[in-house]
């Protein structure tokens, strides 16, 4: 919840449009400014103030509590001009308010904290855990201080600016030899004799692992949700005996509870409240399968108990090792001081990391219609892969330090390829295309490509066609279709077929790629088999460029339409028997009504 305090009429204006404009989101707090002000400090997530910077700092100063606590405040100045995140740019999220804010009013977001000025990720906003010395390593990242990267773990991390760099001689510990050994009733497991010491890092480190180590001076360990737990328990094991043992065989194996992604058990015991609360305890979510995807997991210790109570000889290891991975620790029992027999068993395993490619949708190619998304993983983006001309669009958005992968025009599955491969060695990928990546772009290719070895995001973007539609008026108002009418990937005769069905159907058609200088008849052709289903006064708009400098818009029919005048850069758009020219617009209605008019 964003409380939203004003103390003058302007403000009190503004702040009735945040309102309106977030509904769900926000609550006003009215009456006098501090008292409103102490409210909705203590009641909510955020806090938006249109008041002087001075009076809020002064407001806040007396109930500040920590940076991990205090909501994020943002300050609205009188005209509505700056939205400054005032407090709690990071944890309490100020800087992304700002900017939301920004949009809906209209108004410059001011974001002050180092890192974002300095367009650098801040290591406590990359979305999992972390211990340490964040300032100081981050003041060393600022500073262009050699920063030492030791990843125990090849999470995909977004770009790092060149001063952080892998040690030369530096390698990933292992895991001593009992961790993999140990069986459930042997001795308790040894805790790791390799983690550094407490002390001053030689050089500032940023450090990823799931070991339970503590964090020398100058050094930032980040905790990456690597770790699955499975577990199996009696009917009615308590809570205590199942989060007991669960944190007992962490601490035993040198491994951090921050690194917990989720507990993972069997259907059956979904609804067990001693599972159910553990893992609400642990703040992770609970996973189950079914009893018959659990017995076809090899396990090194099955068990007739198990099969006999739920179908499936293990639980705990083969819940673990369901999704994959490395087993950590075998099945261990729980222990209980009266000597009854354990109500709960639990076994670890690493999952490994997967790299993360984003195929994202620059849109048409003015800035402004980029969207959020897209500009967020862009940002989040450790290697960018690319058309050169579209990396020259977005390179002022990249991160310092971000890898750029830049070809020419006709290279399209080698950049596929290329992107993949990068996300395949665990590292976060953004491969970009213009417009939506889905459509006649990138997504295609690189989906081919892509096995379930990694995670793929799509981020859309805005279409050629809708780019155009925009500007021609309301074109696309009833079903439309969109054809291609390069045959450098698809045969002709295929082409044909399409075209003639969607002049048969009196459907609004769109054509990319309609000319080039070396496919000049295609256009023409397609035209005539339209002509056969239409008539000559069928509106046809033709947008060269949308969005961009040089953008041209001109409506026309089919019967006057110059193909000559179409290049690469044009899409043509031909209405239905219903579209008509209204006021220079091209407005196809979302019915039939219109007909004959």
């Amino acid at each position: 919840m964003i409380g939203l305090i004003s103390g003058t009429k302007s403000g009190g204006g503004a702040c009735e449009r945040l309102a309106s404009a977030w509904p769900t989101r926000t609550r006003v707090y009215e009456g006098p400014v501090r008292e409103a002000f102490e409210r909705a400090f203590r009641e909510c997530e955020q806090v938006v103030c249109f008041l002087a910077t001075g009076a809020v700092v002064r407001l806040a100063a007396p109930l500040l509590a920590g940076k991990a606590v205090d909501p994020g405040v943002v300050c609205v100045d009188e005209g509505g001009r700056f939205a400054v995140a005032l407090l709690g740019g990071h944890a309490g999220g100020a800087n992304a308010l700002a900017r939301q804010v920004g949009e809906v009013l209209g108004a410059e977001p001011v974001i002050t904290t180092a890192t974002d000025a300095a367009s650098l990720p801040g290591l406590d906003m990359l979305g999992f855990p972390v211990e340490g010395d964040v300032a100081g390593v981050t003041r060393a990242m600022l500073d262009g201080e050699p920063v030492a990267l030791e990843a125990e773990l090849a999470w995909p991390l977004p770009a790092l600016p060149s001063n952080v760099s892998a040690p030369s001689d530096w390698a990933v510990p292992t895991l001593p030899q009992a961790l993999g050994s140990a069986r459930a009733g042997d001795a308790p497991l040894a805790l790791r004799d390799d983690c550094p010491q407490q002390g001053a890092a030689e050089q500032p480190t940023v450090r990823v692992s799931d070991r339970t180590l503590e964090p020398a001076l100058r050094e930032v360990v980040l905790r990456p949700p690597s770790l699955v737990v499975g577990v199996g328990a009696s009917k009615g094991a308590p809570v205590d005996e199942v989060l007991g043992l669960v944190r007992e065989t962490l601490r035993e194996a040198g491994l951090s509870a921050l690194c917990v992604r989720e507990l993972v058990t069997v259907d059956a015991k979904r609804d067990e409240a001693g599972i159910v609360e553990a893992a609400a305890r642990l703040g992770v979510p609970l996973v189950t399968y079914t009893a018959d995807e659990l017995a076809g997991v090899d396990v090194p210790n099955p068990s007739g108990a198990p099969l006999a109570a739920v179908g499936t000889p293990s639980v705990a290891e083969a819940a673990a090792l369901r999704g994959g991975g490395e087993l950590l620790v075998p099945k261990r029992k729980s222990e209980r001081a009266d000597g009854r027999p354990a109500m709960a068993t639990c076994a670890v395993v690493r999952r490994p990391a997967r790299g993360r490619l984003a195929v994202v949708g620059l849109g048409p190619g003015a800035r402004d219609l980029l969207t959020p998304r897209a500009r967020d993983e862009l940002r989040r983006a450790a290697v960018l892969v690319g058309l050169d001309q579209y990396v020259d669009q977005v390179r002022d958005l990249l991160r310092p330090g971000t890898r750029v992968i830049e070809s020419g025009l006709g290279a399209e599955e080698e950049r596929a390829r290329t992107a993949v491969a990068e996300a395949r060695e665990g590292r976060a990928v953004a491969l970009i295309g213009s417009g939506d990546a889905g459509v006649y772009a990138m997504a295609s290719p690189a989906l081919a490509e892509a096995g379930d070895d990694i995670d793929v995001v799509g981020v859309p973007g805005v279409t050629a066609a809708l780019a155009a539609g925009a500007l021609l008026g309301a074109p696309l108002g009833h079903d439309h279709v969109s054809i291609s009418l390069s045959d450098l990937h698809t045969p002709w005769e295929v082409i044909e077929r399409r075209v003639r069905a969607a002049a048969e159907s009196d459907l609004v058609v769109t054509f990319y790629n309609p000319r080039s200088r070396g496919r000049d008849w295609q256009l023409p052709k397609s035209l005539a088999l339209l002509a056969e289903h239409r008539a000559p006064t069928t509106p046809v708009g033709v947008v060269r460029n949308a969005s961009r400098p040089d953008e041209s818009v001109r409506l026309t029919t089919l019967a006057a339409l110059d193909p000559d005048s179409v290049d690469m850069m044009t899409v043509v758009t031909v209405g239905n028997t219903a579209t008509r020219a209204i006021a220079g617009r091209m407005v196809t209605p979302r019915g039939y009504r219109w007909q004959g008019v």
